[in-house]
């Protein structure tokens, strides 16, 4: 193995070797005969991709594309022909697969338990999916499709697969086939971006460094107390100058009567001496009056 003006040479014959397409390194791992170039694994010879967590499409040299579904595992390889029209073998170790082109006679795809050949060439839109057990879901979309020979390792049982055919393989027999699969074959629809929530909202602050006023909301939903010093309470208003306002803070209790008992009547309040005087008696306002009213009521002692 030797590396060379960021060409990487595995195996002697590797420059006389078509290339068979190209991936993004962003996209898969790849190993085996490769050149790296521009961001892309042009893929030389044996090859093997194994995508990350999404999908990595391989441009064929040919034309076409083999899309690898996230996390699954292909291996590539050519025949010995130096043209492009050398047939091509895909082996799919695991996970599911999605292959759009131009095929020719003799091009094959693998699976662990299946072998599916090209009788003739045509346009080829092949999906397929590899179960943990087994179950080996095949799509043969288009009218046009060529036929596929389908034999297993033992070479025991033939299959043959038309043009427009959608069966599953249990357990990768095929004496345990489902003529009419209705379950997709292909990688599996992305998932749907994630909203962001209000709470999550809420610890995320915007482009200026700011908190908005969404995020303010989340984070006080409540109106700040007047207690705790943050509102400010209601403005009282002030009186008049020279008007006097009657505050009264007192304590109303009432305690009933025991059951069966009258209501012991109140005791009788002695009346309390008006001394005499000798001045005449001063004529006081309708202020001084209710000031007067409210201090006989609660028990105030001062003289007027």
């Amino acid at each position: 193995m030797a590396l060379a003006g960021g060409v990487l040479l595995v195996g002697g014959n590797a420059w006389a070797q078509q290339p068979i397409g190209s991936v993004a390194m962003q996209d898969a791992t790849v190993a085996g005969s490769l050149e790296v170039t521009g961001g892309r694994a042009v893929l030389v010879g044996s090859s093997s991709v194994t995508a990350k967590d999404h999908a990595a499409e391989v441009s064929l040299q040919r034309g076409g594309t083999v899309k690898v579904c996230q996390t699954s595992g292909l291996h590539l390889s050519s025949g010995a022909s130096s043209s492009a029209g050398a047939p091509l073998m895909l082996a799919l170790d695991r996970g599911a697969i999605e292959v759009k082109m131009a095929s020719v006679a003799n091009d094959a795809v693998l699976t662990p338990d299946l072998r599916f050949a090209v009788k003739a060439g045509g346009p080829l839109d092949l999906y397929l999916r590899v179960t943990r057990n087994g179950d080996t879901c095949v799509e043969h979309r288009g009218a046009s499709a060529p036929t596929l020979v389908i034999t297993d390792s033992f070479g025991e049982a033939t299959y043959e697969l038309h043009a427009g055919q959608h069966v599953l393989f249990e357990h990768g027999s095929l004496r345990e086939v489902v003529d009419h699969e209705t379950s997709p074959c292909g990688c599996p629809a992305p998932e749907p971006p994630k909203t962001m929530s209000l709470a999550e909202a809420s610890l995320t602050p915007s482009g200026d460094g700011k908190v908005s006023q969404t995020q303010a909301a989340v984070q006080h939903p409540f109106p700040a107390a007047q207690s705790e010093g943050l509102a400010p309470g209601p403005e009282i208003p002030q009186a008049p100058a020279g008007e006097v306002h009657a505050q009264v803070a007192a304590s109303l209790t009432y305690e009933a009567p025991a059951t069966g008992t009258a209501a012991a009547e109140p005791a009788p309040v002695a009346a309390k001496p008006v001394a005499a005087s000798a001045e005449p008696e001063e004529k006081h306002g309708f202020g001084h009056a209710i000031g007067h009213f409210f201090r006989r009521l609660f028990g105030g002692g001062s003289k007027d």
